[in-house]
């Protein structure tokens, strides 16, 4: 069984914070910049130690990113900051042209992504943008567990060379991962093995998984849970591999069933081995204003929902 006893909580966005304050002091090139929400962003840290290398954007998203698409050109490596609903569906023609389509080293950060931005509500609570990501040639999509994984993750995507899109969060989440981790873009970490069930989490919905797993086990089950925390490119090794055990297929993820880690790996298994699969997942649905663990109750992303779900795919594979 995996330890899920309260741990330290963090909020991703920090450890994004971090790990950008980390990468100035190694690398001159690196460069920030914010479209009005540096405090949210935790790019403080950066701009004070950095002032020449940040730019203030202001409320002018589309221009940011055409600047970042510029300074990437010229030598150096941008990392953008804003809410995540901000940073893809307001300027999705400019990623697509300025930085996608003409392969910019540009490094798309997003905090407040998801249901678990609470109380801001359906409008900025996006749960499409892993799917709009993943869709654009040449992109790289990321997103990690906790604080620790993420901070990880910002600093390993300096040294890729191309754009990536890395989506974190705004609320305090239990912080399991090893702090002095490597980060690996596309290598999934498989956190515990398992013969009758594989959970595939990502995001947030890793510690749900794990809490599941849990209540899974205690009635005999042996769980398989793999983080995925790069969506694209996945890990096509780890995922078929861990299925050829189990047999069946559970996903979590805090994004739309359309779209997201889900349709992902359903359409791996469809070119490969078919296999059950149960989607956890927001079901074709806008959020709204609420603490984020009611959310995720109400709109089906519990702990709960992801033991039913594992349920439901072991009674289908035993059928």
């Amino acid at each position: 069984m995996v330890k899920t006893e309260v741990l330290e909580k963090k909020d991703t966005r920090s450890g994004f914070g971090a790990g950008l304050l980390e990468l100035g002091k190694r690398n001159p090139n690196v460069v920030a910049l914010c479209a009005d929400l540096t405090g949210s962003l935790k790019m403080d840290a950066f701009e004070k130690e950095f002032p020449n290398r940040f730019f203030q954007a202001g409320i002018a998203e589309a221009n940011m990113i055409g600047m970042a698409a510029g300074l990437a050109t010229g030598g150096k490596i941008p990392f953008t900051g804003t809410f995540a609903n901000f940073s893809t569906g307001r300027v999705y023609d400019q990623i697509r042209q300025s930085v996608a389509y003409s392969h910019k080293n540009v490094k798309i950060c997003a905090s407040h992504a998801g249901l678990t931005l609470g109380e801001d509500g359906a409008t900025h609570q996006i749960l499409e943008d892993l799917g709009l990501m993943k869709m654009l040639p040449n992109m790289v999509v990321i997103n990690p567990c906790d604080y620790n994984q993420t901070k990880a993750a910002t600093i390993a995507i300096a040294e890729y060379e191309g754009p990536v899109y890395l989506r974190f969060g705004r609320p305090k989440w239990p912080v399991f991962t090893d702090a002095n981790q490597k980060f690996e873009i596309g290598k999934a970490w498989k956190i515990q093995d398992g013969t009758d069930v594989s959970i595939f989490a990502t995001g947030h919905m890793v510690w749900k998984a794990m809490e599941a797993a849990n209540e899974l086990e205690a009635s005999g089950l042996s769980v398989e849970i793999i983080n995925i925390h790069t969506i694209k490119p996945l890990d096509d090794q780890a995922i078929l591999e861990s299925v050829a055990k189990t047999r069946c297929v559970v996903t979590a993820e805090e994004h739309q069933m359309n779209g997201g880690l889900g349709d992902s790996i359903c359409q791996l298994l469809a070119r490969n081995t078919p296999a059950p699969v149960e989607m956890v997942a927001v079901n074709d649905q806008f959020g709204e204003s609420g603490k984020p663990e009611q959310l995720l109750e109400k709109y089906g992303l519990d702990t709960v929902n992801i033991v039913e779900a594992a349920q439901k795919v072991l009674a289908r594979k035993n059928g």
